[in-house]
């Protein structure tokens, strides 16, 4: 048997946190002191000394790095300014496009509020012309609601019975005959236009005063003059207006003299006894925004 014990040998002590950390500032304060010292020599020496020498031959012998080191991080800067550009003009776009569409909105708006106040204007001069029916009163009112379709052919307003309004009173624009009031209730009326099927109007030629039968709606939509004899003249851009009452015992609807529109053509056949007439109307039916109501000052019997 091995009587005798083998002696191991100690392990190497580690060394502790504190020597460890008690060496690291030692070298912290170390290194600060060695800058401070070259930073103070720097200062204090001629500017041809030994220590700029080694300076110099320091920053000549880094160049190469620092050029190396500026030519890798290029593409990563013009990247990043290629995006942050990117990213201020994207800002930049949608502030002047939220720009534009408030000011063409306002611009839209502004020019919509300008087209009514030009209709209102019309209706006043209509109203204050000499042309205007003595027996007539007129009731201004806004326009509600449009055609919605084309074969739609009338509209509401926002005067009613309440402020004098009348069935079958007729309806202007400042530059013509609309149509007639149809239905009517205490604050709105409806007005079937002067382009409906049911819409007949007496009409009379102003330049030739040739009177024919009725202004309506024709073949095609468009509006014609019937019943005038090829034997009467109607040149094309003459004038219509309303025919007004003949016989005080059969009182006509409309007074006379409310401009309905120009002869837009004039034709006929051989086979034909009356003339073919169209006519534009004066008001622009489509895009009214006010018209007036004609009221008899006296109710008729």
């Amino acid at each position: 048997m091995l009587a005798s014990s083998v002696q191991r040998s100690k392990p190497t002590p580690y060394p502790s946190k504190a020597r460890s950390a008690l060496i690291r500032r030692a070298v912290v304060v170390g290194l600060v002191v060695v800058a401070l010292a070259l930073v103070t020599i720097s200062f204090r020496s001629p500017t041809a000394g030994a220590l700029h020498d080694v300076q110099g031959a320091g920053s000549t012998a880094l160049r190469p790095f620092q050029i190396a080191a500026t030519r890798i991080a290029q593409p990563f800067r013009d990247a990043y300014d290629y995006f942050a550009n990117a990213s201020s003009a994207e800002s930049e776009l949608a502030r002047l496009k939220q720009r534009y569409s408030k000011v063409r909105a306002d611009a839209i708006r502004n020019r919509a509020e300008a087209l009514k106040a030009q209709q209102w204007a019309k209706l006043l001069h209509l109203e204050r012309g000499r042309t205007f029916p003595n027996d007539y009163s007129a009731v201004n009112a806004e326009v509600t609601s449009y055609p919605s379709g084309p074969f739609t052919h009338s509209l509401e307003i926002a005067a009613g019975s309440s402020v004098g309004v009348r069935l079958n009173s007729p309806v202007v624009s400042g530059d013509g005959l609309v149509g007639i009031v149809s239905n009517v209730e205490p604050h709105t009326a409806v007005v079937t236009l002067l382009t409906d099927p049911s819409t007949f109007v007496a009409a009379r030629d102003i330049q030739t005063q040739v009177r024919g039968g009725m202004v309506h709606t024709g073949p095609g939509g468009t509006l014609i003059l019937d019943q005038v004899e090829k034997r009467l003249r109607v040149d094309e851009g003459d004038v219509l207006v309303t025919d007004g009452t003949h016989d005080a015992r059969y009182p006509d609807l409309y007074p006379y003299g409310i401009p309905i529109g120009r002869v837009s053509s004039v034709g006929a056949t051989d086979t034909a006894t009356f003339l073919q007439v169209q006519v534009q109307p004066y008001a622009n039916l489509g895009s009214l925004d006010a018209v007036a109501v004609l009221v008899p000052k006296k109710q008729h019997r």
